[in-house]
This record gives structure tokens, sequence and C-alpha cells, in this order.
């Protein structure tokens, strides 16, 4: 978000999902943005877990017919707010600087990038909690070097190399001794990329339908084709 617009934190999705004046007293009608994957229904579905708590939403991966048509109409209503769904983190960047973007769910990567820039960014967990996800390297089943690939494999998970990449990137090594085995992270960078945060963070997994009762993640695909297309 954006710091001159909101000098205290906005502590909840409410300032991306529903049309209202920001602490500037300007709309934030074509001021926030969205991400541009289906996954993203599941940022939605935890806005509405909170804020409609009578559907009785657990897991925002998990949603019945009646809560996941909720869901879509909090993603509706949104449309006509969005500036851009975003994809690509260059792009969302220059938004930022150049467009008049003042909010979005975002990766640590744009923050940390702009706030080296000094730019007037900074980050915050909402109080319905967040959305992320893990990342896995898998060897191939029929890998022509696996000796070699297992070396790759054992050297990327070295602390050292885990601490590296989650200074590059805005992530956290799966590695916990990462957090203290790199310069480039430093000290505090875990604690600066929501180390303390997991318990607030709703892992992304692939919505399954578990024979009926749940809106499988073929739907959330068209659905959301369609909604970013304004229907």
């Amino acid at each position: 978000y954006n710091t001159k617009t909101f000098p205290t934190p906005p502590d909840s999705w409410q300032v991306v999902f529903v049309e209202q004046n920001l602490p500037d007293g300007k709309s934030n009608k074509g001021r926030v943005q969205a991400y541009d994957g289906p996954i993203y229904i599941a940022d939605a579905a935890l806005f509405v877990k909170a804020t409609q708590p009578q559907l009785g939403i657990s897991d925002p991966y998990q949603l019945t017919e009646e809560q996941y048509q909720a869901v879509l109409k909090v993603l509706r209503d949104q449309h006509s707010l969005i500036h851009r769904y975003w994809h690509d983190t260059t792009v969302q960047m220059s938004d930022f600087k150049n467009e008049g973007v003042v909010a979005s769910s975002a990766w640590p990567y744009q923050a940390n990038a702009l706030k080296a820039e000094g730019q007037p960014v900074a980050t915050v967990f909402p109080k319905e909690g967040v959305t992320g996800w893990a990342d896995t390297t898998m060897l191939h089943s029929e890998a022509k070097h696996p000796v070699c690939a297992y070396k790759w494999m054992n050297w990327s998970l070295t602390p050292k190399v885990q601490g590296d990449v989650a200074a590059w990137f805005g992530s956290l090594p799966v590695v916990p001794q990462g957090c203290k085995a790199s310069p480039l992270l430093g000290e505090k960078g875990c604690e600066t990329n929501g180390f303390n945060y997991f318990d607030k963070i709703a892992f992304w997994k692939t919505p399954v339908a578990e024979g009926g009762k749940f809106v499988p993640y073929s739907r959330w695909t068209q659905d959301y084709i369609a909604i970013m297309g304004g229907r």
C-alpha cells in the first residue's frame, strides 16, 4: 500500500473489495488491483469468511456452492474498482509508481524492490489473513542425470543458498537456518518477509470437488476469467 495515502496501515482487505473513500479523501475506484489468477478467489474467500461468518467457510479452497456464489459476488462487485488485474510484477511496480495505484495484494518481491527505490510503499497482513504458496522442486521420473539432479537439489537446500534466494525474491527459506546464513538476507530478513505470520497464511492448494461437496478448480478458472472480463 502507498504510505502517503494510508498514514496508518489498512488492516482489512475491505479497501480493495468494497467501494469507499480512502484516508486521503478520494475514492478507491481505479486505484486498487487484484491478482489475475483464479487462485485469487481464495483471497476473496478469506474476506467473506471474516465478514459473512454465517456462511461457515472454514477453508478458502473448499467452498460449497452457496459459499462460492457469495465469494463470486464480492469479486464481481470489485470489478468496477480495479485499475488492473496484475500478473507481471514489473508492471505492478510501475503502476504503483506512475499510475496512481495505492493498494493491492502483492508479493514481498514488489514491495521490497519499491522500498529499495525509495518509494512510499509498505506491507501489511490484513486481519482476515492472506494466501501464499510454497515452491517445490521435483525430480523427473526419467531424468537422464539423477545423481547430478540430487546434487543440485542438495545444494539448493543449503542454508546460505536458501537465504540468498529468499533475499532476492522476498520469500522465506525452507531451511530455518537459512534465516541466519545469508548476508544478503540480513539478520532481520526473515522477520521482514513474514516468518512470524505462518499461522495467518492459507497456503495455495488445488480446490477439488470431493464427490460434489465443493466447487472444483475448473469452475474457478472459468468463472474468474468471466469476472475479469466484466461478466
